[in-house]
Order: C-alpha cells, then sequence, then structure tokens
C-alpha cells in the first residue's frame, strides 16, 4: 500500500515538473518560430518533439489520474469512476477541446488575434493534420484511460505524430 501510494506520489511530481518544463518550452517554441522555420530538418524536428512533449504529457496526467482513482483517493466523491467507465467518450470529448484550442492558438500566431471571419479558412488548411493529431490524442487518452497501453501502442502513437508533424511541414513548405 505505500509503495503504491509512494508511485502516486512520485507520478504526480513529475507530472508537476514536467507540466512547467513544458510550459517553458512552449513558449521558446512560439518565440523562435520564425528562426525555426528557415530550416526545414530542424523545425521538422522540432514540431515533431513538441507533438510528442503534449501526447506524453497528457499520457502522463491521464495515467495520474487513473493512479488517484483506482488508489481511492476521492473517498466519498460520486463521479471519479465516470471517466474510467466510459474512457471512448471522454477521450473524444477531450480530444476535441484539445483540438479546437489548439486551431484557435493556430489562428492567433497566424493573425495576432483570433479572427472569427479566418478562423473557417484556418479549419479547412489545418484539418488533415488535426484528424491525425485527434487520432493520436484520442488513442492516447482512451488507451491511458482503459489502462492498456503498452509499447507496442505508444510506438503506434509516436508514429502518427511523425506522420502529423511531416504533413505539418509539408503544409507550410507549400504556403511558403
Amino acid at each position: 500500500m505505500l509503495d503504491e501510494r509512494r508511485r502516486l506520489v512520485l507520478l504526480g511530481l513529475a507530472f508537476l515538473i514536467l507540466l512547467i518544463l513544458s510550459y517553458f518550452e512552449n513558449v521558446i517554441f512560439f518565440q523562435t518560430l520564425d528562426t525555426l522555420f528557415s530550416n526545414q530538418l530542424l523545425a521538422f524536428f522540432t514540431v515533431f518533439i513538441h507533438n510528442v512533449t503534449v501526447v506524453s504529457l497528457i499520457l502522463l496526467g491521464m495515467t495520474f489520474y487513473v493512479n488517484l482513482v483506482v488508489q481511492d483517493f476521492f473517498k466519498g466523491q460520486k463521479y471519479e469512476h465516470v471517466v474510467l467507465e466510459h474512457p471512448g467518450t471522454f477521450a473524444i470529448v477531450f480530444t476535441i477541446l484539445i483540438v479546437f484550442l489548439s486551431i484557435l492558438r493556430a489562428s492567433t500566431l497566424i493573425f495576432g488575434a483570433i479572427d472569427i471571419g479566418a478562423l473557417p479558412k484556418v479549419l479547412v488548411v489545418s484539418a488533415p493534420i488535426g484528424i491525425i493529431e485527434g487520432y493520436g490524442i484520442y488513442l492516447t487518452i482512451k488507451k491511458a484511460l482503459s489502462r492498456t497501453i503498452s509499447l507496442k501502442d505508444l510506438a503506434y502513437i509516436y508514429s502518427i505524430f511523425f506522420i502529423a508533424a511531416v504533413m505539418e511541414m509539408s503544409f507550410i513548405r507549400l504556403l511558403m
């Protein structure tokens, strides 16, 4: 029992530390975008690493939540098991939320602010990449919440983000 709680605390601390570090990575990534995209290979690897970091944080966060629920950390609460009982539904909702916020972020980067008039254009351009990345996020969340993720699944998920990075760089190259 103590080892499980210690593991849970260490998992939570790792998640918190990596979340803080990812904030700085995110700031640096978006501040150096112009410089990064001057070198296609560097830009590709940076986009891929950025996406892998995001999906890894999602995986770590979902694993932390699952362990909190499984170890009955939320004693007396009514709804803590709902997410674990319906991992597919939660994964769809969470994925849509992440992809939508990502599109809003891209709109802000392109136009300097969220331009509602240009949003349909951004949606059309980013749809293929959003679908692929959304599928990778969905798989990550569903597998983590249902506690069925394996190394093979993780390799498959990372390969999805590799393909998405190739597509993203191709689209950027076409737009330049």
